[in-house]
C-alpha cells in the first residue's frame, strides 16, 4: 500500500508540473501575440485600411481606423470653416454697403390706395414656416460649426454644453420639417420660375435698383427671385439630402458616406445663408413695400406696376 501511494503522489505530482509548463507555454503565446499585435507591422496594416474580424456586427465591423477621417477633418476645418467666414462676411457687409450708398428703392409714384392680391393665405403660411425654420437651422448650425471658436471662450462650460446640446437637438429634428417646407415651396411656385427673354432685360438693367435708374419689366417672379428659387432648388435640395443621409444614418451608410454628406451639407447650408442675406434685404429694408405683401398678402398698384408689371397687367382686371 506505502508504494501504490508513492507511485500516485508521483503521478499527480507529474500531471501538476505538466500544467504548470503548459500554461507558462500559453501565457508566453499570448504575450507574444499581444507584442505583435501592438507592434508596428500591426498599426501599419490598421492605418492602411486593413479589415480584421470582430464578433461585433455591422457594414465596417472589420475596420478599427477609418483611414479617411483625417481628410475630412482637414477639408472642414481647413477649407470649408474659413471660407464659409469669408462668404458670410462679404454677402452681409457688400449689402450693408450698399444700403448706404443706395439707400431703400422707393415707389416712384404716390401709393393708390388700391390694394391687389399677390400672396395667398397659404403661400403666405408656407413661407414664414419655410423662412423660420431656415433660420433656426442656420443659427444653430452656425453654432456647431463656429460655437467653439467665438461662443465657448467667453461662457462657462455649463453654459456652453446647454447650448450646444439644444443646437444639436434642434438642428437635427426640425431639419427634416424644413425638408417639408422646401419641397412644397417648389412645387407650389416652380411654374412661375422658368426664365424668359424678359429676365436677360431685367438683370441688364441691374434689376431697377440702381438709383435713379430705370424699373425693367417683370413678371409674377423677377430676375432675382427666380435664382433664388433656384438655389433652394439645387443647394436648397442638397442641404435636405445630405442632412436626412446625416439624421438617420440606418441604411446602410458607411462612415465615408456620412463624411462627404457633411461635407455637401456645409459648403451648400453656407452658400445658401450668404445668397440669403441678398433675399432677406430686397424683401425688406431694401424695397419700400415688399414686406407688406408677405405680411398682409396684398400690395399697392403702384407697387405692382413698378415692379411687376407684367403680372399687374395681366391679374387687375380680376381683382
Amino acid at each position: 500500500m506505502s508504494l501504490i501511494r508513492v507511485l500516485l503522489t508521483m503521478a499527480f505530482s507529474f500531471c501538476l508540473i505538466n500544467s504548470a509548463i503548459a500554461d507558462d507555454n500559453q501565457t508566453a503565446s499570448a504575450k507574444q501575440e499581444i507584442a505583435q499585435l501592438a507592434g508596428a507591422d500591426y498599426w501599419r496594416q490598421v492605418k492602411d485600411g486593413t479589415e480584421g474580424y470582430t464578433t461585433a456586427q455591422g457594414d465596417e465591423a472589420g475596420v478599427l481606423i477609418n483611414t479617411t477621417g483625417q481628410l475630412w477633418r482637414e477639408i472642414r476645418n481647413k477649407w470649408i470653416t474659413p471660407i464659409g467666414v469669408a462668404m458670410i462676411a462679404v454677402s452681409f457687409g457688400s449689402l450693408a454697403l450698399f444700403y448706404f450708398w443706395a439707400g431703400q428703392i422707393k415707389l416712384d409714384k404716390p401709393r393708390s390706395g388700391k390694394k391687389i392680391l399677390r400672396w395667398t393665405p397659404f403661400e403666405r403660411a408656407l413661407h414664414w414656416y419655410t423662412a423660420l425654420l431656415f433660420i433656426i437651422l442656420a443659427i444653430s448650425g452656425l453654432t456647431l460649426m463656429y460655437g467653439k471658436y467665438v461662443l465657448k471662450p467667453v461662457m462657462t462650460d455649463g453654459v456652453w454644453a446647454n447650448l450646444i446640446m439644444a443646437a444639436k437637438v434642434s438642428h437635427n429634428y426640425l431639419g427634416p420639417l424644413f425638408v417639408i417646407g422646401i419641397v412644397l415651396m417648389l412645387v407650389k411656385w416652380l411654374k412661375n420660375n422658368f426664365f424668359t427673354k424678359v429676365d436677360l432685360e431685367w438683370f441688364k438693367q441691374g434689376g431697377g435698383i440702381i438709383p435713379n435708374g430705370n424699373h425693367p419689366s417683370a413678371d409674377f417672379c423677377n430676375g432675382g427671385e427666380k435664382i433664388w428659387f433656384w438655389l433652394l432648388a439645387t443647394a436648397g435640395l442638397t442641404v435636405c439630402i445630405t442632412g436626412l443621409i446625416m439624421d438617420f444614418p440606418m441604411f446602410g451608410q458607411l462612415r465615408q458616406d456620412m463624411q462627404i454628406a457633411n461635407i455637401l451639407h456645409a459648403v451648400a447650408s453656407l452658400g445658401l445663408i450668404a445668397a440669403s442675406f441678398g433675399h432677406i434685404y430686397i424683401g425688406t429694408i431694401g424695397t419700400e413695400g415688399a414686406l407688406e405683401g408677405m405680411k398682409t398678402g396684398y400690395v399697392d398698384e403702384t407697387w405692382a406696376k413698378q415692379h411687376h408689371n407684367l403680372w399687374f397687367d395681366r391679374v387687375k382686371d380680376q381683382q
